[in-house]
């Protein structure tokens, strides 16, 4: 059963400080179209611009995670993301007049609740997960970090353990069986620092908007009385104490293992910079920012591979061509021994598909190399611009009359060996429309399912009267 996607009814602020700015901002959540995804928009910057939730644009993991485009970023954006999954939500437009999310109480609590107030709207279009196809692994043998990827069809559950060496939190578990245990069990606990942090980063000044009120406090050592009442005045609070728990008494924990809960909660945030609902179980142990991000990337690393892989046909070579080689010979000024391609299967005005046979018998392996027989880099770029220019020239009523003449490659890859008895698949794409007998193209070759040759080519079509001028 397909599940569709869903958006909000309308749009809903939040207005708080940043916990490392100090800065007021107010944040609203708008319903956005489909297939949108999560995206942050500056408003207080000159043209609004757009920064995109995906893991591609993290700037910067050292407090919190920061996401950068087009000049402009947000930082914290992990709590403001995790509630927008826990409660499966695809596609949001957030507002922010400021640099950062409002830290509100440390959780996500409150932008669920404000989300809640304005409920949901289901969309057209399919929800598209990718379901995690065999058991993917991180490590950070210096954090001892471990964190991995399993298969489950049905669900996105979680499993987090942390372990700081410290006396007062132990070793700590939490865990959610499906996500929509969210709400009830992980929203609303809220970040923890240790009290040696806290010095730190208030002698740094870099919790500008740090308050009591937004997150635990843990105290794994000896405090004395000038100390607590130090910190008092700063917080400006009339006293505090260390509560039983090996905590500051500003607070109350919402449950035993608030901390372990809260290392999901991240964990959730981060990955949905991945792009793509995920189905799956995610275990992970010692886990923080910087590790989630390079999780996140290595899944969305393998979504990609497996996407390019889907939009490239099987070819079948029992099938009739589009132009077979005396056709493209009608239409290519090259010759033997430098046509480079020997039919074309598909073609249209923003794609063309074709298909080359190598084979022992071609002259250039007397020399590349003898004994070892490769077919040359350069002459697989040489086919997918031939391949390519069959497209540009189609666009012209006489093709015979012009020439394809190669402008610039860029991005370049050579990735697996071509050898005699592989037949090359060339797609080539357009990346703009033809301006001028000017194309700009993304090319890639295959041999069976690997990918063995990518380049951006810009070729142009000129006649062959102008090339004699």
């Amino acid at each position: 059963m397909n599940v569709k996607q869903r958006t909000i009814k309308a749009p809903v602020s939040v207005s708080g400080t940043g916990l490392h700015t100090g800065e007021k901002v107010t944040m609203t959540f708008n319903p956005a179209e489909e297939n949108h995804g999560y995206k942050f928009r500056r408003v207080d910057l000159p043209g609004s611009p757009v920064i995109d939730a995906d893991v591609d644009n993290v700037t910067d993991t050292s407090r919190g995670t920061t996401i950068t485009e087009n000049g402009a970023s947000v930082s914290t954006v992990e709590h403001v993301l995790a509630a927008l999954v826990g409660l499966e939500i695809d596609n949001v437009m957030i507002d922010l007049d400021g640099p950062e999310t409002p830290i509100m109480d440390g959780s996500s609590i409150k932008f669920i609740d404000a989300i809640n107030a304005t409920g949901f709207i289901e969309q057209d279009a399919d929800r598209e997960y990718y379901h995690i196809p065999y058991n993917i692994h991180y490590t950070e043998a210096d954090r001892k970090v471990e964190m991995v990827a399993m298969p489950l069809d049905d669900d996105y559950r979680f499993t987090c353990m942390v372990d700081y060496n410290s006396h007062v939190l132990g070793s700590q578990h939490a865990s959610i069986s499906t996500i929509s245990e969210f709400v009830k069990e992980i929203a609303s606990c809220r970040t923890f620092c240790f009290l040696h942090e806290l010095e730190m980063l208030l002698k740094h000044d870099l919790i500008k908007g740090g308050d009591l009120n937004n997150a635990i406090v843990v105290v794994d050592k000896e405090v004395d009385e000038a100390e607590l009442a130090h910190l008092a005045k700063i917080f400006n609070r009339k006293d505090i104490k260390v509560a039983p728990q090996g905590i500051l008494n500003n607070i109350d924990l919402r449950y035993q293992n608030e901390p372990a809960r809260h290392k999901l909660l991240d964990m959730i945030g981060d990955l949905a910079l991945v792009g793509t609902p995920l189905k799956g179980h995610i275990m992970a142990a010692r886990p923080g920012h910087a590790a989630n991000v390079a999780f996140a990337k290595k899944i969305k690393a393998l979504i990609k591979k497996e996407k390019s892989k889907k939009r490239f046909k099987a070819y079948d070579p029992n099938a009739k061509p589009v132009y077979d080689t005396v056709d493209i010979m009608a239409k290519l000024p090259h010759r033997q021994p430098f046509l480079m391609i020997d039919k074309i299967m598909e073609i249209s005005k923003t794609h063309v598909v074709g298909v080359k046979n190598v084979t022992m018998n071609e002259d250039l392996f007397r020399g590349h190399f003898p004994g070892a027989p490769i077919f040359p880099g350069v002459l697989q770029i040489e086919g997918m611009v031939q391949t390519g220019g069959i497209m540009v020239l189609n666009t012209v009523p006489d093709p015979e009359n012009y020439l394809t003449l190669f402008l610039k490659i860029e991005n370049a890859r050579f990735k697996s060996k071509v050898v005699p008895g592989d037949t090359i698949i060339y797609y080539c794409d357009l990346t703009s429309p033809i301006r001028r007998g000017i194309a700009q193209m993304k090319g890639v070759g295959m041999v069976g399912d690997r990918i063995v040759v990518e380049a951006e080519l810009m070729a142009q079509i000129v006649k062959v009267k102008e090339t004699e001028a």
